[in-house]
């Protein structure tokens, strides 16, 4: 079963990501999804981690390219509805400064429209 799920909102791609991406299946399916976004020209994208209950470094290293590949093309990505012990990964590994993150979708939305 997909642990992701892509809508577009107001011409920005929504990845809806759920579980845990620990470097198996899920993350290459994170991988896909992102690339897939990057290819379709997108420049805008926002990583919804509502439903994601743990990230490891192999899924911090897919964001951070897929990051690395939107900002050479002028492009955006901002992840929202970040749980505390997520974001405390990326206040650690100092990722708060490569990433916008929002407390909510809307607010993601607005900030990138």
């Amino acid at each position: 079963m997909s642990q992701i799920r892509k809508e577009e909102n107001a011409g920005i791609i929504v990845l809806h990501l759920r579980g845990q991406f620990i470097g198996g299946e899920e993350t290459d399916e994170l991988r896909q999804s992102l690339t897939e976004a990057a290819e379709h020209q997108q420049s805008k994208l926002i990583v919804n981690l509502e439903n994601v209950s743990y990230l490891n470094s192999t899924a911090l290293g897919v964001l951070i390219s897929a990051h690395t590949n939107f900002v050479k093309r002028d492009g955006k990505i901002a992840l929202c509805n970040v749980s505390k012990s997520i974001e405390n990964i990326f206040v650690i590994t100092k990722l708060t400064l490569v990433f916008s993150i929002y407390s909510t979708l809307d607010e993601a939305i607005k900030q990138l429209s």
